[in-house]
């Protein structure tokens, strides 16, 4: 007896894009603006770190011990081109955000290159230019441009999407971001970086204050510390400010949650990051207090020594060491033994000293907030 033939089995590739075949899942095109919204920073905020930290934490690394190890240039150069391989990583993470499948994947991040202005075009040679990191805020409209027609397209073109879907896309959303956004958003981005930066030069006591609490906030927030900075430009005094407010909280934060979280669990804030405090906080913002007071304190003292940093270095706490090697690094600084001094000190000590008594101000005199607020739990 002869067997019977297995019938034929044909694999079909859904591509619409609110059905994902690698996750079953579908996501409605009629979602509200704040799930949106929230859906695209979310994508900036993970790009952003997965692209900058290289150069964050290698690029000023290798600078400083160019002097001893030249070959340390191509480490460099590597994570430059890293760095500017971030308006790619916005359009595939701001995708993934919404579920998208290959194509539609690929069509997002190509459309936010398109808008990011990266790619300075062609030289002589005929070699592609590429410049900095772009421009974060408007690479990341032009992805949500190009997400919102692709939503909108939904699975019309059926069988047709992978010729259709790519090139209309990126010429449509990649050129509205490119032509139409892009130098408005420009110039609104280096208005607002010069006028903070501005004030802080003028006024870096008072300024330092301020923003050094502000971004203090922030790293204790959804929003992402390093994306607000890279996006309106932060340099300068300004960035150096900011960046001690980050360091502030993530020494605050060790000590806040000492006894419930061990030593292990409190490090991590200051060798990783304080946003694993973003739960607590957002469940009970008052236990941001003590950060509140550290960051202003350690502010000041970083606008009387007027410490300096770049935009990439302001958003990070003192993971790392991006903020002090950026401010050994600036213009006027140097490696002397006065400047590594001053740098422990504005960056190390005045953070983790005024966190600890801040601490014990609001948990042991004024009972305003206890350990249990700032309990981890890594289930």
């Amino acid at each position: 007896m002869k067997e019977a033939a297995a019938p034929e089995q044909r694999v079909q590739l859904d591509e619409s894009p609110i059905n994902n075949t690698q996750t079953g899942e579908r996501y409605s095109p009629r979602m509200g603006l704040g799930e949106f919204t929230m859906n695209v920073l979310n994508g900036i905020s993970v790009a952003v770190v997965v692209a900058l930290v290289p150069q964050a934490l290698l690029g000023e690394l290798f600078k400083a011990l160019l002097p001893v190890f030249p070959q340390g240039k191509e480490i460099i150069g590597m994570v430059s081109v890293a760095s500017s391989m971030l308006p790619i990583a916005i359009g595939l993470l701001v995708a993934m955000q919404f579920k998208m499948t290959h194509i539609q994947t690929a069509t997002v991040a190509i459309s936010a290159v398109m808008g990011s202005g990266v790619v300075k075009g062609i030289n002589s040679d005929g070699f592609l230019q590429l410049k900095g990191t772009g421009l974060v805020i408007n690479t990341g409209l032009t992805a949500a441009f190009a997400v919102i027609m692709i939503l909108l397209i939904g699975d019309r073109l059926k069988s047709y999407t992978i010729l259709v879907l790519p090139p209309t896309v990126i010429v449509v959303a990649g050129g509205l971001g490119k032509f139409v956004t892009y130098p408005a958003v420009l110039v609104f981005t280096k208005w607002l970086g010069n006028l903070v930066v501005g004030a802080v030069d003028l006024q870096p006591i008072m300024m330092g204050l301020i923003l050094s609490i502000a971004f203090g906030l922030m790293m204790a927030s959804p929003i992402s510390t390093v994306g607000i900075a890279t996006a309106i430009f932060l340099s300068g005094i300004a960035s150096g400010v900011a960046n001690v407010g980050c360091c502030a909280v993530a020494f605050t934060m060790m000590w806040a949650g000492w006894k419930v979280n061990g030593p292990g669990g409190s490090l991590v804030h200051v060798v990783g990051s304080a946003k694993v405090q973003v739960a607590n906080m957002m469940r009970r913002p008052i236990a941001l207090l003590p950060a509140m007071v550290a960051c202003g304190i350690s502010g000041i003292v970083a606008g009387l020594f007027r410490v300096q940093g770049t935009p990439i270095s302001a958003g990070f706490g003192i993971s790392g060491l991006v903020g002090p090697l950026a401010a050994l690094n600036a213009d006027g600084w140097g490696w002397s033994v006065r400047n590594i001094l001053i740098v422990v000190l504005v960056y190390a000590v005045v953070p983790c000293v005024s966190g600890y008594f801040a601490v014990a101000l609001f948990d042991k005199r004024l009972g305003v907030t206890n350990q249990d607020m700032y309990a981890l739990k890594f289930d």
